[in-house]
């Protein structure tokens, strides 16, 4: 709780910055569609909030060996919504003479970020994964800049129920972006579709940087490692065998040498 406290602060270090959720519902509501729960929201920790203007956007994941395909994720919902902000006027001198909250200084997007528990994450990915827990990749979300709210505990299928029921009410939108990783059988994200609330983050130059291939990356390294690890072993027993054949030889000579 102490840990989670102080990586929810703002940039001081000092101040409450992120919102910090809890949601409750049964494993199926959690790791599958086939069961629509609202579930129980616990507030755990409140940060600065939504302010004047802000959209709230909703996105979700498992956000595991947190890494720059997740950060350049986070980042292109930020610019999208900004971008769609300045099309509003947002920072305008009419906002801001008006007060519509549009001219003050902070961003005109809220993103809250759903982490998927480990059960959901194993059920989805196999037995070895997650590679860190619920709350060490909690941590890691809240540290991020371009989050103002997690939940723990999210589920897998962001169903009407859950969106609804959402602390910050219905959000603009829910994004997601372009997923190898798991193989799906269904659409997890049907609902937002239906609800007309569903926004996809097109390719990036990270997108394939997430926890497979790291792994992969890891394994690799260390396939290499034990082949050099062999060759130096195979090196090292030719040379001792090499040196106890010249030695054998030596004391052949010797011995020759003194019957002489």
């Amino acid at each position: 709780m102490m840990r989670i406290r102080q990586y929810a602060t703002d940039e001081s270090g000092k101040d409450p910055g992120v919102d910090v959720y809890f949601w409750t519902a049964s494993d199926a509501a959690k790791a599958e569609d086939t069961k629509e729960e609202t579930g129980t929201f616990r507030q755990l920790l409140k940060g600065k909030g939504v302010k004047p203007g802000q959209r709230v956007v909703y996105v979700d994941g498992g956000f595991d060996l947190f890494s720059s395909g997740h950060i350049e994720f986070l980042r292109q919902v930020v610019l999208v919504e900004e971008e769609l902000a300045r099309k509003e006027g947002w920072h305008s001198q009419l906002a801001a003479d008006e007060g519509l909250g549009k001219g003050a200084d902070y961003g005109p997007v809220f993103v809250v970020a759903g982490v998927h528990d480990d059960k959901v994450i194993n059920h989805w990915k196999g037995i070895n994964y997650p590679i860190m827990n619920i709350y060490e990749r909690g941590l890691c979300v809240l540290q991020c800049r371009y989050v103002n709210a997690i939940i723990f505990g999210a589920p897998f299928t962001p169903t009407k129920s859950y969106i609804m029921a959402l602390p910050w009410g219905k959000p603009a939108a829910v994004y997601h972006g372009p997923t190898a990783f798991i193989p799906l059988s269904y659409d997890p994200y049907m609902a937002p579709k239906e609800m007309g609330i569903f926004r996809e983050i097109s390719a990036h130059q990270f997108q394939d940087v997430n926890a497979g291939t790291i792994v992969q990356r890891i394994l690799k390294s260390r396939d290499l490692y034990e082949e050099r690890q062999r060759k130096k072993g195979v090196k090292a027993a030719s040379e001792m065998a090499r040196r106890e054949r010249e030695i054998l030889e030596e004391e052949q000579r010797c011995k020759e040498g003194n019957s002489e």
